[in-house]
């Protein structure tokens, strides 16, 4: 039984954790651009190189 009162404030130290990461990740941009990773992979760049078709 004693474990039960670490396994709840462990728990919830690693939601808040979480959560502040989830955060800092919104006010830091990282969702702002959604579609433009996934799109700039199919799209072929020029390139000055012998290896480009």
């Amino acid at each position: 039984m004693n474990i039960v009162g670490v396994l709840i404030p462990l728990a919830l130290a690693m939601g808040l954790a979480g959560l502040g990461t989830f955060f800092w990740a919104m006010r830091s941009g990282q969702f702002e651009d959604l579609d433009g990773a996934a799109q700039r992979i199919l799209i072929e760049e020029d390139s000055d190189g012998e290896g480009a078709t």
